[in-house]
Formats: C-alpha cells, sequence, structure tokens
C-alpha cells in the first residue's frame, strides 16, 4: 500500500455449461473437487457463487498487468480442465446463452438461500457473470473520494466489457444484458457522486436502515469501496471472453483510480453528472456497446463511441505512462475498438452458422484454452 504504485486484484466469474447441449450444468461442488487434481492451483482459489452453475477465482494481489495475465491463462487453463473432467465447459461470457427454463439449484450457503426466499425469480435469473477489478487505495476516505471522480466513465466500461448479448436462446439486442439483469436490484448501476469517506457511510448507513439490502455485499454498484480489502471494486464490465481484453479493461480501472486519487489531492472540480444522465448513459452502453454513440460524461451529450472512448485513454493516459501501461492498455483499447467487444465477437459466431461456434468461442476446448492470448501477445511484440 505504501508503493507509489497502486497494486491491483481482479475477480473472474465463469459459467458451467453442459458440454453436449451448452445448457447450464449445475456442477460447481464437482469442479471445485476436480481443480484439487490440477498442481497449479491452490486447495481454495475456486470458490463458488450464487448459482451452482457458476464458479469464481480471484488473483492474488498484482503489482503489474504481466502477473494479472499470468493468473488468468493459469486459471482458465486449470480451471477448464476440472470442468472438462466433470462433463460440461468453463464459459467466459456475462450471460447463459441458452436456457432449459428450469431453475438452476442456489448454492448451499445460509446468505444465497436467504436472498432466493428474499428475491425469488430474480435470484433463479442471475446466470451472469462479471469481472471485478480491485485496486489498492490509501485509505477508505480517499477511495471513496475516487469513487466519486471515476463515476462518470463507468458507462464507457459497460461499453467496453460488454460480452452478453444472448439470453434463453436469443439475442437480446443488448450488448451486456448482463448489466440489465444486475439492474434489477434496488441498489445497482452507476453509484451516487461520493465526496468522501463520511458521505460514503452516511449513504450506505441510509441504504441499510431501509431495511431493504440485508448487507453491504448487496450494493450491487457498478464500482464501490471493498468490505475485505482495502481497495476501490470495479464492477462494471462483464466477464471477458478473452483474458487480453480482461487485462485492458483491468489496465484502464486502474489508471482511472490512479488518476482520481491524484484529482483529490490536487483539489482538481470534479465532474458530477446528474443521477438521471448517469442512469441513461449506464443504459445505452449496455444496449449498444460500442457499435454507434455513447453519452460523453464531459458534454452529457451524443458522441461516436469511439470519440468517448479515446477522450476516457487521453483522461487515464498520464496515469498510465507514470503505471507503465500506457502501449498495452492503448494497444488492447485499439483491438476492442477494431474487432469489436466480446458481444460483437459472440454474434459474429453466430451468424457463420456452425452450431458450436458459439460455444467454441465462449467456452474453448484444451488446445483453444492452451493457445489463448497469443495472437494479442505476438501483435504487442
Amino acid at each position: 500500500m505504501t508503493s507509489p504504485i497502486a497494486t491491483l486484484g481482479v475477480e473472474e466469474e465463469y459459467l458451467l455449461l453442459d458440454g453436449e447441449t451448452g445448457l447450464p450444468a449445475p456442477r460447481a461442488g464437482q469442479v471445485q473437487a476436480a481443480a484439487h487434481l490440477e498442481p497449479v492451483l491452490g486447495s481454495d482459489e475456486v470458490d463458488s457463487e450464487l448459482l451452482q452453475a457458476q464458479v469464481e477465482v480471484a488473483t492474488p494481489v498484482c503489482v503489474g498487468l504481466d502477473e494479472v495475465t499470468a493468473h488468468l491463462a493459469r486459471f482458465r487453463q486449470a480451471v477448464g480442465a476440472a470442468a472438462d473432467r466433470v462433463g460440461c465447459r468453463l464459459a467466459a461470457t456475462g450471460g447463459a446463452p441458452v436456457s432449459s427454463g428450469r431453475p438452476v439449484p442456489v448454492t448451499e450457503n445460509r446468505r444465497y438461500q436467504e436472498m432466493r426466499v428474499d428475491a425469488g425469480r430474480l435470484v433463479d435469473e442471475q446466470l451472469i457473470c462479471g469481472m471485478h477489478i480491485h485496486v489498492a487505495v490509501p485509505d477508505r476516505s480517499s477511495g471513496a473520494a475516487a469513487l466519486g471522480r471515476l463515476r462518470p466513465w463507468l458507462p464507457v466500461l459497460v461499453a467496453l466489457g460488454a460480452n452478453s448479448p444472448f439470453w434463453e436462446g436469443r439475442d437480446t439486442g443488448f450488448a451486456s444484458w448482463r448489466t440489465v439483469v444486475f439492474g434489477r436490484w434496488p441498489v445497482s448501476g452507476s453509484p451516487p457522486f461520493i465526496a468522501n469517506g463520511a458521505d460514503y457511510e452516511s449513504r450506505v448507513g441510509a441504504l441499510l436502515g431501509t431495511g431493504v439490502i440485508k448487507d453491504r455485499h448487496q450494493l450491487y454498484w457498478h464500482a464501490r469501496l471493498s468490505e475485505e480489502y482495502p481497495t476501490l471494486e470495479v464492477r462494471a464490465p462483464d466477464v471477458q471472453v478473452d483474458i487480453d481484453s480482461a487485462v485492458t479493461l483491468a489496465g484502464i480501472a486502474r489508471g482511472l483510480v490512479t488518476t482520481a486519487l491524484r484529482e483529490t489531492r490536487r483539489g482538481a472540480t470534479p465532474l458530477d453528472p446528474p443521477a438521471s444522465i448517469m442512469n441513461a448513459a449506464g443504459w445505452h452502453a449496455a444496449r449498444h456497446g460500442l457499435t454507434g454513440l455513447l453519452v460523453d460524461p464531459r458534454r452529457a451529450t451524443p458522441a461516436p463511441a469511439a470519440d468517448v472512448v479515446h477522450a476516457l485513454l487521453d483522461h487515464i493516459t498520464p496515469a498510465l505512462r507514470e503505471l507503465g501501461d500506457s502501449e498495452r492498455v492503448t494497444a488492447g483499447v485499439g483491438r476492442l475498438l477494431d474487432h469489436g467487444t466480446g458481444s460483437a465477437r459472440q454474434r459474429r459466431a453466430v451468424a457463420e452458422g456452425r452450431p458450436d461456434a458459439l460455444l467454441d468461442l465462449i467456452a474453448p476446448g484444451p488446445a483453444a484454452r492452451h493457445e489463448a492470448g497469443r495472437p494479442a501477445e505476438a501483435e504487442r511484440r
């Protein structure tokens, strides 16, 4: 925490899909047991999630993006192999593309079971997966102030990270259907503007006081302060279809936090769009991804998605240079703009007409997992 370069960590959630049908497979316990046979995995590195067709992994604390890349590659290869052992495939997609129509069992965890009682069908429909990027902050007050300052750019992260166009066998018309599903919870979407730690605690205390949410873990904002770690947690993106995109988003998130901390120290006037504008911008980003216009947070007006993304890059470039991430993040953003987000790639796979094209993209087999990320690495060289 005393280093001038903020450490970071990444959590990824994955779906388990049946190897034959592509339907959600409630085999998380079996995958966790099989993971013990993978020598590169620690005994507790594969965690359960709300539904039994989901698992989660989390990197250790990382100093740089190379470390994040190595851990995500290790997880996807080894957890994918564990899934292979029990007849399912590990899928990196923000939402289950097909469903049997029958609810997937909730994980045997008291908190999750209580959520099922409280929220009913909403819990049944949580077949969605995100990535959470934790960036170290000096203290909670600094982190809260940084949260307020990076808030205007969160819809752009939704657009960049969109990877869930299909749901129940149909194209939803949205780039990130996960964002829509998550938006049904009472505390979700973009957070309110936060000035400092006292402001954050006051707002959270008021929400808990309503009794509508049971605990701080039900603050499903696109970014929040972590309750377990001294970090600001960015939660806006879907889980990414490939490692390179995930690392690009992690670099952007760290750049945003670093920039926000620097602005707080300087006493710069924060950008503070109204909640109504933030909600509209987030919905629009989930609907269209990078395929058309985005709301420019500096003016609250529409602009070509590429222009808004480049404005985000300009905003964080000084921090990226300080972190040594500028070249890598800029190249990764260029690939997303040129070749499309995970959502666009999923749609192209379906358009190919090959029956297994979508499943092969989001849940690659052993050989494809082994090769994952190599083209992007070669391009960087």
